[in-house]
């Protein structure tokens, strides 16, 4: 009777524990409940930012930057027409209605006359072709505003623009529109920054766990060997993604393979010449035109992502090769310093 009493008045350490358990997921979910909306709000924000932060989400960060950048450019510039077109489609107005009213005027002009038809359109022709080089020499160049920011064509300018490259071939015009660019660019700058550190980190490491798991598969590792991606490696993989751009850039701008490497090594080295630019030569909207130039696009980001990855292993290389430098020069002077001591001593003897 007496441990029927002690058993049932005492419970066990397990059964406190699971009392002591559920009763804290019970407070832990009344909390989750109770809790003030604006520190939900705050806690969405931190995971929302610390996603940013990670390599994936930089990536689509950056895409996404230039693709609102791109909609806003193409908002602000295309508002109102060029001036130079707005004259040269009021001038060829004009000089059609001249000359329907200069070979109208007379009905024997249109049907028997012919040298006062050729003399009469003659005239005008020659003073519409004056007009027209006067237009061409003012910046007319047959393309509409809406024909020079095209979407993948402001995505170009966004990033010649975040990334420092600056082309040149597409200039904002209006007020706003140079205000959003120094906005644009004094904060995708430093977006392109975070990109660069982080997209370079991640390609660093999967090119080097790919070269070190060859180098195991074919059995060139020695036990406790550390291997070290050489900077060779990085120049063979930056002229490889060189030698695809130039192939690609040559057939679908029909540049020689000479411009196109010239133009592939100044962006990817964001000089920026301006003077090969994808697209830059495309009047009228051909089919598949837009879709190469978001090509283009996508070439050039994942282009300087590699550069950063060489970065990374070339000053990892650099500074193995300089510690084992340092080692060397510490061994021989210190063989120096040996043999000069044991010198003197057998003079001195």
């Amino acid at each position: 009777m007496g441990s029927f009493y002690y058993t049932t008045s005492f419970p066990s350490t397990l059964t406190m524990t699971k009392m002591r358990s559920s009763s804290r997921s019970c407070n832990s979910s009344a909390t989750s409940i109770n809790r003030d909306p604006r520190e939900k709000i705050k806690d969405c924000c931190r995971k929302l930012v610390a996603f940013m932060c990670t390599q994936v989400g930089v990536g689509g960060l950056v895409v996404g930057y230039a693709i609102v950048g791109a909609l806003g450019f193409i908002t602000l510039e295309t508002q109102s027409e060029y001036p130079h077109v707005e004259e040269m489609q009021h001038l060829r107005k004009n000089f059609s209605e001249k000359l329907w009213t200069a070979t109208a005027a007379d009905r024997n002009v249109n049907v028997l006359n012919k040298t006062a038809f050729n003399r009469q359109t003659d005239g005008l022709l020659s003073e519409f072709q004056i007009e027209v080089v006067k237009a061409v020499k003012k910046g007319y160049n047959g393309k509409s505003v809406k024909d020079v920011w095209s979407l993948p064509a402001a995505l170009m300018f966004c990033l010649s623009v975040f990334t420092m490259i600056g082309y040149g071939n597409i200039v904002p015009r209006t007020m706003w529109g140079k205000v959003a660019t120094v906005v644009y660019a004094i904060f995708g700058i430093p977006l392109y920054v975070l990109y660069f550190l982080n997209m370079g980190k991640v390609l660093a490491q999967t090119f080097r766990w790919l070269y070190r798991w060859f180098h195991v598969c074919t059995g060139r590792k020695k036990p406790g060997q550390r291997i070290i991606v050489p900077s060779t490696a990085c120049l063979w993989v930056i002229f490889g993604y060189i030698l695809i751009g130039t192939i690609m850039f040559a057939q679908w701008e029909e540049w020689d393979y000479l411009d196109s490497a010239y133009f592939c090594v100044t962006s990817l080295c964001k000089i920026g010449m301006g003077d090969f630019v994808p697209g830059a030569n495309i009047v009228e909207a051909k089919s598949g035109s837009h879709l190469k130039l978001v090509i283009n696009f996508v070439y050039l980001l994942l282009g300087l992502g590699l550069v950063a990855m060489c970065y990374n292993l070339m000053r990892e290389d650099v500074r193995v090769k300089a510690r084992e430098l340092r080692e060397e020069i510490i061994e021989a002077f210190e063989d120096f310093k040996y043999r000069m001591v044991h010198c003197c001593r057998v003079n001195s003897t």
